[in-house]
């Protein structure tokens, strides 16, 4: 079988009930860097690793806020992403003038799914080739929902997306049981500890950490916050050995950033304690975590 005949457009099927088109645009998702989202009982954390910078321009966002009490974590296409983020942005702000009240999270995730399965119906479309990690907290508690090119959406307890993401999935499925119960700097550091099996060895570990819950908008942690937890968070001894030698030049460069809320007199804000689960060894193995494993 040539796939040519049947990649040109994303509603022809292939004899083995296959679309390709959707498959790639899964495929970019995994090109993407990892994303870690995972929740306790009162807060959801998602963890994004930012591609190295190049002398020629800055790492895309990772992380975009779409609410006071969402926001989501990207792997693959950022293009792509940024159109759902403004879909996403539309829709809670147009509930929110409506109602005077946050967009419910399940609904909300139903209608993106929605939106994403039109484009993989349409010959004059094609898939979105991005992943989602959203986290939210709303009445009912806090959320990780993973949102896929194919228009499936999962509610998780953890998920990691992107490249390099099964180590992370083995770290999450390890420790799944004790999230509930975790305070939020150990969620933290459980997040941190979880993307560092995706990261490379051989260059720093640079994150973005979003975090949503209960009394606690959604907010991307500043880089000096984020730097703190990173220091503080000892990763497992089989993970990645990081070398934190570039802390101090990093945190002095992201202290005049200009767009960092953080600056030399909020260094003293950052969390400076010991997780308690900072030593614990991860499994070898995992799967996909899961609340609900029906689209």
């Amino acid at each position: 079988m040539f796939r040519g005949q049947y990649d040109n457009d994303v509603t022809v099927w292939s004899p083995q009930g296959r679309l390709f088109q959707v498959e790639y645009a899964m495929e970019a998702v995994g090109l993407g860097t990892a994303c870690v989202g995972l929740k306790s009982q009162e807060l959801a954390v998602v963890v994004g690793l930012y591609k190295p910078e190049n002398q020629t321009g800055l790492s895309q966002p990772k992380i975009i806020p779409i609410d006071r009490h969402v926001g989501i974590c990207i792997a693959g296409i950022t293009a792509d992403a940024r159109v759902l983020g403004k879909y996403l942005r539309t829709e809670c702000l147009t509930y929110r003038h409506s109602y005077n009240a946050p967009y419910p999270i399940s609904r909300l995730v139903w209608n993106l799914g929605n939106k994403m399965q039109i484009s993989t119906q349409r010959y004059d479309r094609r898939p979105h080739g991005v992943g989602l990690l959203l986290a939210a907290y709303d009445k009912n508690g806090s959320h990780i929902y993973q949102v896929m090119p194919s228009a499936n959406v999962f509610n998780c307890k953890a998920m990691a997306i992107g490249n390099r993401s099964q180590g992370a999935h083995t770290y999450l499925m390890k420790h799944a049981d004790t999230f509930p119960y975790c305070t939020n700097d150990e969620l933290i550091c459980h997040g941190i500890q979880a993307i560092s099996y995706a990261a490379s060895i051989d260059e720093p570990l640079k994150l973005s950490i979003g975090i949503v819950g209960k009394d606690q908008p959604f907010k991307i942690l500043s880089n000096a916050e984020s730097l703190s937890y990173q220091r503080t968070c000892k990763p497992p001894d089989d993970a990645r050995n990081h070398d934190m030698s570039w802390y101090p030049e990093a945190l002095k460069e992201f202290e005049f950033t200009e767009n960092d809320d953080a600056g030399p007199s909020d260094q003293g804000n950052a969390p400076t304690s010991q997780p308690s689960h900072s030593d614990v060894t991860p499994v070898t193995s995992g799967n996909q975590i899961n609340d609900n494993k029906s689209s």
